[in-house]
């Protein structure tokens, strides 16, 4: 069974503790950072453990290109989305195609090392968030939209599922909500015909939401990871969405309005979200562990969507993935080495 929280480690093997931890039935996943990364040789033995440990358990990276990418020695290195959306003024069918080619890579080479899936993609606009910026694919919704279509079709082709964020938008949003309280005011209507614009038309291809660690005031007092009118509201009922909705970490500075981590996962899953994230703190993912222990499991159907189809091979310091890999990484490589 899977269960609700889902927890990071300290290194690149588990330790007793880790072990421990894996076997409570409420963790329900894993998301690995860079310090857990040696190389994919490594990460495919870290992985594998896991299951042996717990089989069923769900296992996460942050794998966007760019500025975000935790695999990487060994690993090709993505360019950021906004570079495709610069692409896509000058020669949209070169960069649908690059972009869709990108999708698969990533989503090939997390998957080889039992990695099940990417919080992947950003679907925020490039707007005035600095912790946004070039994850975004574009500036505008027009771009926006055929772009991440291609990415999620890359993403799907290789076997993995797919993770919108930040629902209902952080791109209009200046404050970093990692270090900060994030507050945007504007109305529902505005939100609605601008950043909700990717959410609302990519639904049928999305297998997951992750809600923003933003307040819209105009809307609802809480966060929308915390807010039951975001959740069941919008996104459950108008909107119909009935795929997977993680947290975004729980630890972050914008999601301490809710309290201490027990009462940040409690308030998360209570307005809907299946699975929440407490990372970079084991004191608080113990707390958050105990606030939850008693609480029903998750939806487990619905969670089962993002498992992974990672492939029964062996993996050694180098990847080799076959021919096809070989030709779309060095086509995403030649297009990374044409802008630096």
């Amino acid at each position: 069974m899977i269960g609700a929280l889902m927890l990071d480690i300290a290194g690149t093997e588990l330790t007793q503790e880790d072990i421990q931890l894996l076997q409570t039935p409420q963790v329900g996943g894993v998301i690995l950072f860079g310090r857990n990364i040696e190389s994919p040789k490594q990460v495919r033995a870290l992985t594998d453990h896991m299951r042996q440990i717990r089989p069923e358990i769900l296992i996460a990276v942050d794998q966007e290109g760019g500025r975000v990418q935790r695999l990487r020695k060994g690993f090709t290195l993505l360019p950021a989305m906004g570079r495709f959306g610069e692409l896509y003024k000058t020669n949209p069918n070169k960069a649908l195609d690059l972009t869709e080619q990108c999708g698969w890579l990533m989503a090939t080479e997390v998957l080889a090392v039992g990695i099940d899936f990417s919080f992947a993609p950003v679907l925020d606009l490039n707007d005035i968030s600095d912790v946004i910026g070039d994850r975004s694919f574009a500036t505008n919704i027009d771009d926006i939209i055929p772009l991440a279509e291609a990415f999620l079709k890359g993403m799907k082709r290789a076997g993995m599922a797919s993770t919108g964020k930040h629902f209902p938008g952080h791109g209009s949003v200046k404050a970093d909500s990692h270090v900060a309280a994030a507050i945007d005011s504007r109305s529902f209507e505005e939100i609605q015909q601008k950043d909700m614009q990717t959410f609302i038309q990519l639904k049928p291809q999305l297998d997951a939401l992750m809600p923003a660690h933003v307040i819209y005031d105009k809307v609802d007092p809480n966060p929308a990871g915390f807010s039951e009118f975001w959740i069941q509201q919008v996104l459950r009922k108008d909107l119909d969405f009935d795929g997977v909705l993680f947290s975004d970490d729980l630890s972050m500075q914008a999601a301490c309005v809710a309290g201490g981590a027990d009462s940040r996962i409690q308030a998360a899953l209570k307005a809907g979200c299946d699975m929440g994230l407490v990372c970079n703190d084991r004191e608080a993912q113990c707390i958050a562990l105990e606030g939850i222990v008693d609480l029903p499991l998750p939806n487990q159907a619905r969670l089962e969507r993002m498992r992974g189809r990672i492939p029964d091979i062996k993996i050694d310091d180098e990847l080799a993935l076959g021919d096809e890999w070989l030709k779309v990484r060095d086509n995403i490589v030649a297009f990374k080495n044409s802008l630096d």
